[in-house]
């Protein structure tokens, strides 16, 4: 399992790294450009490309979290074995559920 494991904490990094730098180059610009939240939101409202952007930010970002965080509990203290794994995916779960729901509300709210 733990190649695969590995194997996924990558992929999920080489998913996240542009979509991070697109993230924070969209905002850099629309608060620089003098954009409020309000004129923000309202120009995300209904988009399909801001959905799937940030539905795969979301994705990717609740799978590459927990395992990182498992890696650093493992480590640095006696948990491991499979609480910890369905500790983690209890916490991939909720983001993924918290993530989501975000998208939800920004994206596709009227």
């Amino acid at each position: 399992m733990e190649p695969a494991v590995f194997a996924l904490q990558r992929l999920t990094a080489l998913i996240l790294a542009p979509l991070v730098i697109v993230h924070l180059a969209v905002i850099l610009l629309a608060v620089e450009g003098g954009l409020s939240a309000a004129e923000i939101l309202e120009r995300t409202r209904g988009s399909v490309g801001w959905a799937a952007f940030y539905g795969l930010f979301v994705v990717a970002a609740a799978l590459h979290a927990p395992i990182g965080l498992r890696a650093v509990i493992r480590e640095h203290t006696a948990w491991g074995g499979r609480s910890l794994d369905i500790a983690m995916a209890l916490v991939a779960v909720m983001l993924l559920g918290l993530g989501f729901r975000a998208v939800i509300a920004v994206v596709c709210n009227p």
